[in-house]
């Protein structure tokens, strides 16, 4: 058995060697350190060609034709353009979006 690693938590073990069976083999002690590890279980989504995904197609449709675009001569003017269409998105997204639960079987 080979336990090398360059990784501290995987090089934790010990050869006893004064535990001798009648065998010419030692006792290998080996710690195992279990870090427990938050997992998300829900996340919020739009079901793909569900009545929300249409709603917000839509609204998000609506809303960005209202921005205006023609005006767009100076990094200023481009920041507050990209505010306002982010802060547009960010809006719909929490009011369409339903918390699903993550599965073995969702996709990523």
């Amino acid at each position: 058995m080979f336990l090398h690693s360059i990784l501290k938590e995987l090089n934790n073990y010990f050869i006893l060697p004064d535990f001798w069976g009648l065998s010419d083999y030692a006792s290998l002690l080996v710690y195992i350190i279990i870090e427990e590890e938050f997992i998300q279980e829900k996340k919020l989504a739009i079901i793909k060609n569900s009545e929300q995904e249409r709603k917000f197609m839509n609204s998000l449709k609506s809303r960005v034709e209202n921005i205006n675009t023609t005006n767009i001569h100076s990094y200023e003017n481009w920041k507050e353009t990209v505010e306002k269409f982010t802060s547009i998105v960010e809006e719909l997204w929490y009011k369409y979006a339903r918390q699903v639960h993550i599965t073995k079987h969702s996709k990523t």
